[in-house]
């Protein structure tokens, strides 16, 4: 059954309302006012709550704040509603390395930067979004390096020891423990403990040479300039 002229009316009228509301949002927005941002965005995504850009503005307002739950929250509504939000998978993907979801947080930020590259290529966005997905991989790599690296050291104490204990049961056995003996546990000691520096040593990064430098400051020579530590957002309220 067709909506009645009440009806549409209403729907107009609504949708006038919460398009108001995201011109208030996006002004309290400009001026550091976070909590009236958030309140005027959710008032909007009341009236028309099949509108990405409430979701993703209102996401934007919580990452300012470090609400990287309620960040989540809203991108993965956005994200329902439209697959191809760029917002919605760069900001979801940040609050997933907030998680140490590193793996999925990367995918999500890959997404980012195809749909941006797609849509706006030289954008400054897009190349926000590429500085963000260099340091989640390198943080993904991190992570998983330490995880190794314990599981390195647990192995090698747990072969250590159970080296020392059959040389202890070994004597055990005999009347008069040689030198030898000695030795040969010695050099085995030695020799694991060669294997495991060989396993941790295989998992530091090769260097970069120079041509490689040379063609990634000619691609992207901002990323020089960027700091890491930087706790701005570059993202446009729309």
């Amino acid at each position: 059954m067709p909506p009645t002229a009440v009806a549409v009316e209403a729907i107009s009228a609504a949708a006038k309302q919460a398009e108001q509301l995201r011109k208030d949002g996006n002004t309290y927005f400009k001026k550091d006012r976070f909590g009236a941002a958030i309140d005027a965005y959710t008032e909007a995504i009341t009236l028309c709550p099949n509108v990405p850009i409430y979701w993703t503005n209102r996401a934007l307002c919580h990452r300012k704040r470090n609400d990287w739950l309620k960040v989540e929250e809203d991108c993965r509504r956005a994200i329902q509603l439209d697959h191809s939000s760029v917002k919605a998978h760069y900001m979801m993907g940040l609050a997933l390395l907030q998680r140490e979801e590193y793996a999925e947080g990367v995918k999500e930020l890959e997404k980012a930067l195809d749909l941006g590259r797609g849509a706006h290529p030289k954008s400054y966005m897009v190349e926000e979004i590429w500085q963000e997905l260099a340091k989640a991989k390198y943080m993904e790599w991190e992570h998983a390096s330490t995880v190794r690296s314990w599981k390195l050291q647990n192995l090698k104490e747990t072969c250590e020891k159970a080296l020392n204990e059959k040389h202890l049961f070994d004597a055990s056995q005999v009347v008069d423990l040689t030198d030898e003996s000695e030795t040969a546990r010695q050099e085995q000691l030695a020799f694991l403990k060669e294997v495991f520096r060989k396993a941790v040593n295989s998992d530091i990064p090769t260097e970069v040479s120079i041509q490689d430098i040379d063609i990634f400051h000619v691609t992207f020579p901002s990323f020089f300039r960027y700091k890491l530590e930087t706790s701005g957002t570059g993202l446009p309220m729309l």
